[in-house]
């Protein structure tokens, strides 16, 4: 009976994890879904709306940049349930910014947000990593496999709302309100204590190297950074992309990215699977390997049907990249939460850097040409895959449990 009611108790964190990781895609696709109208509502050019919109990437990077000392400080259970609640408050900020049509409230609730969900990351992934831990099973992938379904989700909503002729304060309110009860019902299945620092202390001084010490966690870094940097690039660049770089109309370059994103929930969904089946190094170099192929063929062929292929290989090539380096950050030392810092903040960098940096270069010399920067990085990352090999201990429990890994 202790048994299973242990394995019930499990299944349930597990499952309230993956709303924790649905919600900030649900809400940020609420939003996002309805920036044409946020910018007319607020009477901003493009250019001011890109300013007004650098609230949320302030807000993100100095959530993350705080998350490590707040899980250590508090544990993550306070850490998930208060940056959830105040997310929530961002979105109410954000509709009270449309309703009185000031960009100035419109940035801070898009800081606020950003924040929110920046100090929200570390502390589900910390999480994550040890319900990976205590089943003895690879699930971190699928848990941002639900952020992709809830940016999908998200975005459906928003198309449907707009066709609808619904205000968008109206909506973003709504999509904050309704995420209230289950942020407060999920939150009972999350244990208090987890990351806090006692325990990381008592295993500091027994095993591994200071993180800023740890070589094998900045190659980490370099994988994280490498397939962020992929995520990212197509996540802002690639309908632009297919419409300057291979001539498909608007809509079809829409089209395609939506291939893209089925690539990264499916990869995201199976990629569990193959990660037990055989093992992160095999699964981190097989995926870039992939992404490289996919980016490859979009650079130097010019066949309509050969780009919508690559998508979908860039997709899954890239899906796996997070989630696979925070669960072994989490795994090279003590200090769970500053490592697993260490990488989102890095898979974060790429997020925000890279997109300037591709802009500057496609200026120059087009688009297509720019992505070769991704393709090297892609492919620096597949010579570094064995940086995420789980350590001697737990690969030998895994095989003893029927598993290679």
């Amino acid at each position: 009976m202790t048994v299973i009611s242990s394995r019930k108790i499990l299944q349930r964190r597990l499952w309230a994890l993956f709303m924790f990781f649905f919600i900030p895609g649900l809400l940020m696709a609420s939003w996002a879904t309805r920036t044409p109208a946020i910018r007319d509502i607020l009477s901003v050019s493009t250019a001011e709306m890109g300013i007004v919109l650098f609230g949320l990437s302030v807000g993100s990077m100095s959530g993350i940049l705080c998350s490590a000392w707040l899980v250590k400080r508090y544990g993550t259970r306070k850490v998930i349930r208060t940056t959830m609640c105040c997310a929530i408050v961002g979105m109410i900020i954000l509709s009270a910014a449309l309703w009185m049509a000031s960009p100035l409230i419109f940035a801070l609730g898009l800081t606020v947000f950003g924040g929110s969900f920046g100090a929200a990351e570390v502390a589900i992934n910390v999480e994550g990593a040890t319900i990976e831990r205590e089943m003895n099973k690879t699930v971190l992938p699928m848990m941002h496999g639900f952020y992709s379904l809830g940016t999908l989700a998200g975005a459906g909503v928003g198309m449907a709302l707009t066709a609808s002729g619904i205000a968008a304060n109206i909506h973003i309110l709504l999509a904050g309100l309704v995420c209230l009860a289950p942020v407060l019902l999920g939150i009972v299945y999350i244990p208090d204590g987890t990351g806090k620092n006692p325990v990381d202390e008592a295993q500091a001084g027994e095993k591994g190297l200071p993180f800023y010490r740890d070589m094998q966690l900045m190659l980490i870094g370099v994988v994280v950074l490498a397939m962020a940097f992929a995520e990212g690039s197509a996540n802002d660049w690639l309908p632009l992309l297919m419409v300057d770089g291979h001539g498909f109309s608007p809509t079809s370059g829409s089209l395609i990215y939506a291939g893209f994103t089925l690539g990264m929930t499916v990869g995201r969904f199976t990629g569990g699977w193959f990660i037990d089946r055989y093992s992160r190094v095999a699964v981190v170099r097989a995926s870039a390997l992939m992404g490289g192929l996919g980016i490859a063929l979009i650079i130097f062929v010019d066949v309509d049907w050969v780009a919508g292929v690559s998508v979908i290989l860039w997709g899954l090539g890239a899906s796996l990249g997070f989630p696979l380096t925070i669960s072994a950050a989490s795994d090279t030392g003590p200090d769970a939460p500053t490592r697993v810092s260490v990488v989102a903040t890095t898979g974060y960098l790429a997020f925000l850097v890279g997109p300037p940096l591709l802009g500057f270069l496609g200026e120059h010399y087009g688009l297509r040409s720019a992505m070769l920067v991704v393709l090297g990085l892609v492919m620096i990352a597949a010579l570094v895959a064995r940086a995420v090999a789980k350590p001697d201990s737990q690969a030998k429990s895994a095989m003893e449990n029927g598993y290679e890994r």
